[in-house]
């Protein structure tokens, strides 16, 4: 695990798993590193973008916090879905799941909607995905009922050690010539 600062000047984004040189001391290797956000706790939100510039510029610099073999990174995924009937507390809800079996294995999992009522599954409705729910309070029929679920992210191992020497610059005659340092 390490924290990286930003070299000065970039702005582009670099995409999860998209290969990187690293440098460090005299050893150069090619990877595709995970990004995860630094916390107290054991779990860690996956990032899906570093912000950064240029091709084969100078990114970030960092530092080594810990060597941590057991980290775990963790991407959430949300499954939506909208209150068909309403019955004060209790609500039919649709488009979340589409078949009864996967009614029946998400049941035990809490759901939550955008305006901050909680509640479980408490039984399936039809063949269809419908699903009876029962919230903690008034619902109303523009809220979203969402079901968050978490799922470990594993890095794929593209650890790359030969890496070729770096192409030198071809400088073009028109160009002024380069001042000498004194």
């Amino acid at each position: 695990m390490e924290s990286f600062r930003w070299h000065l000047g970039n702005n582009k984004t670099v995409k999860v798993r998209e290969e990187l040189i690293f440098r460090c001391g005299f050893r150069r290797f090619r990877a595709s590193p995970l990004y995860s956000q630094h916390s107290s706790a054991d779990k860690h939100k996956l990032e899906h973008f570093l912000w950064s510039n240029g091709m084969h510029d100078l990114i970030a610099t960092d530092f080594l916090l810990s060597v941590d073999p057991d980290r775990i990174i963790i991407k959430r995924l949300v499954f939506s879905g909208r209150p068909f009937k309403i019955f004060t507390k209790t609500a039919v809800v649709r488009y979340m799941f589409f078949n009864r079996e996967d009614v029946l294995w998400f049941k035990p999992v809490e759901l939550r909607m955008k305006w901050g009522r909680r509640g479980p599954i408490t039984e399936p409705q039809g063949t269809h995905g419908h699903m009876k729910c029962h919230f903690d309070g008034q619902l109303k029929s523009q809220d979203t009922v969402l079901l968050n679920l978490y799922k470990r992210i594993f890095p794929k191992w593209t650890y790359d050690p030969h890496m070729p020497e770096p192409i030198p610059c071809v400088r073009n005659e028109q160009q002024l010539p380069m001042q000498e340092v004194a």
